[in-house]
């Protein structure tokens, strides 16, 4: 009982939010320079700006974003496994320069039982033969390519779709 010897009151059922599902958006080496970075090739967006547009694309359909970036291969693992731990509703992953290396990050991603898109800024296949490679495609549900820093919100969209995300799309 609270001051006032009051009981409080009961909640309906209607009343009880769900908790946002949460959507981990992971972003590999060398990002964090995007906007100063080659950008004839990959553009003048910022990485801030990537993070803005996947908030805005996850709000309409009710999901949470957690929005990484690190130059490091074992942090990325990190937060996969911590991905895995929070039982979070999807991944979407930029590995970047780890596409073609790593297999660490294809054996982290192994574990997760949400649904994994893959997302790059530029067409990797029109670009060096070694850059069509990926390790992380043998895990992912889809790969985006080559819509610029877009491919982000599209890979949130096809997300939502794939984990029956509420909300409306556009």
């Amino acid at each position: 009982m609270r001051c006032g010897g009051r009981a409080p009151a009961p909640i309906s059922p209607g009343a009880v939010r769900e908790m946002p599902k949460t959507v981990y958006v992971l972003n590999g080496p060398n990002l964090n320079l995007l906007g100063a970075r080659e950008p004839d090739l990959y553009g003048r967006a910022t990485l801030a700006e990537v993070e803005k547009l996947c908030r805005a694309a996850a709000q309409r359909f009710g999901l949470a974003v957690e929005f990484r970036q690190s130059n490091h291969e074992g942090e990325i693992v990190d937060w996969i496994q911590e991905a895995r731990a929070e039982k979070a509703a999807g991944l979407i992953i930029n590995p970047a320069g780890y596409t073609t290396t790593s297999v660490a990050i294809l054996d982290a991603l192994h574990t997760m039982e949400a649904p994994v898109i893959e997302v790059h800024i530029t067409n990797i296949h029109a670009r060096e033969s070694f850059r069509r490679h990926s390790y992380v495609s043998r895990v992912a549900r889809a790969v985006i390519c080559g819509f610029g820093i877009e491919g982000y919100a599209l890979a949130m969209t096809g997300l939502a779709d794939l984990i029956g995300a509420e909300g409306r799309k556009g």
